[in-house]
């Protein structure tokens, strides 16, 4: 599993499912189709470049959170 680093406070119930939610996605492609799935649909918001290899590739979650996805 990828790990969570959780920046907002989530409650351990809220983390808990969201870690279970967000634990099968391995790729890029499994993130994109997750949010796409998601109701109401969530779409990339911004692609961070870091480096040639690194990018943050960021996406809505719920009111004012955001979930950012690390790839290389």
């Amino acid at each position: 599993m990828v790990p969570l680093t959780d920046h907002s406070g989530l409650s351990p119930e809220r983390r808990a499912a969201l870690e279970r939610q967000l634990a099968p996605l391995t790729l890029l492609q499994d993130v994109v189709r997750w949010g796409f799935a998601s109701k109401p649909p969530r779409d990339v918001a911004a692609v961070v470049v870091q480096d040639e290899f690194t990018h943050d590739v960021v996406l809505p979650w719920e009111e004012t959170r955001y979930l950012v996805f690390d790839t290389t």
